[in-house]
This record gives structure tokens, C-alpha cells and sequence, in this order.
């Protein structure tokens, strides 16, 4: 059994003296172990960061064993990712979240591409925090908890969408909110594509979007806390927020 792809590495970890047990992403092959023989040596082990890029080749004498890699390094992103810590918060949320969410060995091509597309903004922090929310209502709509957005929930309008139910995932209006407004999740317009992206407004979005992450996702992975790696990247995104004025607040 065998095969070859690109993929995005999540993570590394020794396995005995020489050897390193990779996780990777692909597009083809979904979340994916294997062992690397000789890659806890000093050539390869630098290489081996999470975000890499590689060109990976997997093979296994029967399809369920865990198999071995070869693997040839394409590009690093820890580099770039390290000289702007917001930025490198986000690559250990996605890395994390990535490796937390999907099943092992199921192809996910479409997050696979906006992942790529994600990571490959690292070296652009301003777009970055804008960016990363539309991966995180990408990969909740991959994984089957999407928000519906398009119309109020209780009217069907689509005018003046103020909140989300926090038990449908679906908008509601202002004046469809009612009594029932501080039940409801905050909706700002950067979540429906409309107004500023200040990092104020990122983080309330994230917000919204973690309450799903939490009480929906994480409960159907058998309610497995999420990765501490998304906390640490929101914890960064409000100071950055809250020292906006200062571009050194990141």
C-alpha cells in the first residue's frame, strides 16, 4: 500500500532514538500518521515545524498499519510565523484545531485549500486575524456545525441580523430578538462579510464562533476540551486589540 502528496505537517513527535512520528494534512488523504525514520536527526528535525510544507510519499505493507514516510521539505512557515507572535498563535490554533477536528484519513480537499491559503498569509499580519475567522467558520462548516446566516431565524428576513442562536447556529434579527436578546450570541457584521475588521470585532466574532466550537463540536468528539492552542491565540488577539493604537501591541 502506497501513495504520494503534498501536505501540511501538524505535528512531530520522537519515536525512539532516530525515528519522529509525523501527523499530517492532505488533500487527498486526509489527517495521516506515519513514521519518519531519522527524522529526530539534526538535518531533518529543523525542518519538521509545524506549518511545513511537504512532499510526502506513505507506505505500509497492509492499509490499516501506521506505515512509514519519506518526506522532501517544500517551505517552512515557522519562520515568518515567529516574527510576528499573533500571527504564530494563529499557526499553532490551526495546526491544533486541524489535528483536534478531523478523522484520520478522511479527505477534506476544500479545508485543505483554504488551510494552504490560510497559512500562506503569515507573513501578512494585518489580514491575518480576518482571515483566520474565515477558516474557523470554514472548518465548522466542513465538520457539519456551520452557522446559517443568511436570514433571520424567526421573521426570515434578512434585515438588521443582530444575533445567533446559540442553540440553532442560525441569525436573528434585532427586533425579532426580543426578551430573549441576552439569551442570544452577538452577531457583528464582520461575521456576515459587512463594515470594519478591527480586531475588536474579530475577537467578538470568535467568540461566537467558539460557542459552537465548544458546546457543539468538541461535544460530539466525545467532549474532549478544545486544544488549549485556540485560547492562547484569543488571549493574543485581545491585547493586540485592546493596544490597537500601538503597531508593536502584536
Amino acid at each position: 500500500m502506497d501513495w504520494r502528496d503534498t501536505g501540511i505537517l501538524l505535528s512531530s513527535r520522537r519515536h525512539g532514538e532516530s525515528s519522529a512520528i509525523l501527523e499530517v494534512f492532505t488533500p487527498e488523504h486526509g489527517r495521516h500518521l506515519g513514521v519518519l525514520r531519522g527524522g529526530a536527526s539534526r538535518k531533518i528535525a529543523p525542518s519538521l515545524q509545524p506549518g511545513a510544507q511537504l512532499d510526502l510519499a506513505w507506505r505500509a505493507r497492509l492499509e490499516d498499519h501506521m506505515g512509514a514516510f519519506t518526506v522532501e521539505p517544500q517551505r517552512s512557515r515557522a519562520a515568518i510565523a515567529m516574527a510576528d507572535r499573533l500571527s504564530l498563535a494563529g499557526l499553532n490554533a490551526v495546526v491544533a484545531l486541524l489535528a483536534f477536528c478531523l478523522p484520520e484519513r478522511e479527505a477534506h480537499p476544500a479545508l485543505y485549500t483554504r488551510t494552504e491559503q490560510l497559512l500562506d498569509l503569515l507573513a501578512e499580519p494585518d489580514l491575518w486575524p480576518l482571515a483566520y475567522l474565515r477558516w474557523e467558520m470554514a472548518l465548522l462548516d466542513e465538520m457539519g456545525f456551520g452557522l446559517d446566516l443568511s436570514a433571520c431565524a424567526v421573521s426570515g428576513g434578512n434585515d438588521h441580523l443582530a444575533y445567533v442562536s446559540p442553540r440553532t447556529g442560525r441569525a436573528v434579527s434585532a427586533s425579532a430578538a426580543g426578551d430573549w436578546a441576552p439569551r442570544l450570541l452577538p452577531l457583528p457584521p464582520v461575521l456576515l462579510g459587512e463594515g470594519p475588521a478591527t480586531d475588536a470585532d474579530i475577537l467578538t466574532a470568535l467568540g461566537t464562533t467558539g460557542h459552537f466550537m465548544e458546546q457543539r463540536l468538541a461535544y460530539a468528539l466525545r467532549d474532549r476540551p478544545l486544544p488549549a492552542a485556540r485560547g492562547l491565540f484569543m488571549d493574543r488577539l485581545a491585547r493586540a486589540a485592546r493596544g490597537a493604537a500601538s503597531p508593536s501591541s502584536r
